[in-house]
């Protein structure tokens, strides 16, 4: 088969690279073929995410992604060829636009612990003890709708702002202040995406043997759009599900209690910022973004597309050698093989970084609580490459 890699920018690039490396040692057979994307071509084309790319995926179903540079929309209109500017381009994410463009409305982000990561959350217990609690948490986040949808507007259309003024708590709250200073963004569910994030999170829940789902939303204020996804998951767990427990938490109470009772949360479902919110929050709980992986999907065209949930971070990939961790890019290749069914490859990949990790020989600068500066190399830690190596070394 054929996999699209999308490298984007910064350390995406160099974590791909290795995790492709870590695949083919792991007897996975493929051909890949890059597609562009990322600030590269959002400055020479005024397109981050060409046209050519999407034809790509649309033709081999599955991407492996590197990372994403994304700014403010002024700084991003300054970076523009010459030749682009003053021509009504307006920046915005390629990979919010690939989940839109391909409908890939289900996220799924693992956050496991493993043993022997000296990152792993800890607490006091009972007798002034140390708990390391074991987190096994999958939050499925829906991926395309929300305050990601990109319905917004900066002093407002007039009918847009006419309709917003047939609201009685809008002109009550903001029928005085003049137009021209009112930004609004839109928070839209719709009852068919909804139920299918919530389908497929009880589906996971059922299928690994977790005990709970719990929707983390805030419906007691949001009453619209997370009262209704409370309510349909209400409906499909009594009809559906009756085995599986349904918790309701809030998105603000949620991130109290992550740190403290993590190990009672099985699978958590969520609209797209709170689970964008909730999936980082129980990353650091196992850590952090260096172990951060992500699938996201569409069961019913087969295109998936697989990424750490990190960032960019360009100043990492200007270093001579490069120190950033790649467990999470090398986890979200695990969860591409999960994906078309190449499960025995993804278990002895995993097998391989759990062990890695519990011997603890080789550990990058994260793991070792370093600052990210280019000397810890020299001071012990593992590069991104010596990383690989030693994953590759236990395949």
């Amino acid at each position: 088969m054929t996999i699209v890699t999308l490298p984007g920018d910064g350390i995406g690039k160099v974590v791909l690279e290795e995790a492709i490396r870590v695949l083919e040692e792991a007897g996975f057979e493929a051909d890949y073929v890059e597609g562009d994307i990322g600030w590269e071509f959002w400055k020479k084309e005024g397109n981050p995410l060409p046209e050519r790319t999407l034809n790509l995926l649309e033709e081999h179903k599955i991407g492996l992604f590197g990372a994403i540079t994304s700014k403010p929309k002024d700084d991003a209109a300054a970076e523009l060829d010459p030749s682009l500017k003053d021509k009504g381009l307006v920046y915005s994410s390629p990979i919010v636009g690939l989940r839109q463009h391909f409908k890939l409305d289900i996220c799924a982000r693992p956050c496991k612990t493993y043993k022997g990561n000296p990152l792993n959350f800890i607490r006091r217990g009972k007798d002034n003890t140390i708990e390391e609690p074991e987190v096994d948490v999958v939050i499925f986040r829906q991926n395309t709708e929300g305050l990601y949808g990109g319905v917004e507007w900066s002093n407002p259309p007039e009918e847009v702002y006419e309709a917003l003024l047939t609201h009685p708590k809008f002109r009550k709250n903001f029928g005085d202040v003049p137009k021209e200073e009112i930004s609004v963004s839109t928070r839209i569910f719709s009852k068919k995406a909804t139920e299918r994030i919530l389908r497929a999170a009880f589906e996971h829940a059922k299928k690994y043997g977790y005990k709970s789902v719990t929707l983390c939303e805030k419906p007691n204020v949001i009453r619209e759009t997370s009262g209704m996804m409370f309510k349909m998951a209400k409906e499909i767990q009594k009809a559906d599900y009756p085995e599986i427990e349904l918790w309701n938490t809030n998105i603000d109470a949620q991130m109290m209690w992550l740190t403290k009772n993590p190990e009672n949360y099985g699978v958590i479902v969520a609209g797209n910022m709170f689970g964008d919110i909730v999936s980082d929050g129980f990353a650091g709980l196992i850590g952090g973004l260096g172990f951060a992986c992500s699938a996201q999907f569409n069961h019913d065209t087969g295109i998936g597309v697989f990424e750490p949930t990190h960032g960019s971070a360009p100043k990492y990939a200007d270093y001579d050698v490069s120190i950033v961790n790649p467990i999470a890019m090398i986890e979200s290749a695990c969860m591409m093989l999960d994906f078309i069914d190449e499960n025995e490859i993804a278990k002895k990949i995993r097998k391989a970084v759990a062990e890695v990790i519990a011997e603890g020989k080789v550990r990058t600068y994260d793991m070792k609580k370093m600052p990210g500066k280019p000397d810890v190399i020299e001071k012990g830690a593992a590069s991104t490459q010596e990383m690989a190596d030693a994953i590759i070394e236990k395949l």
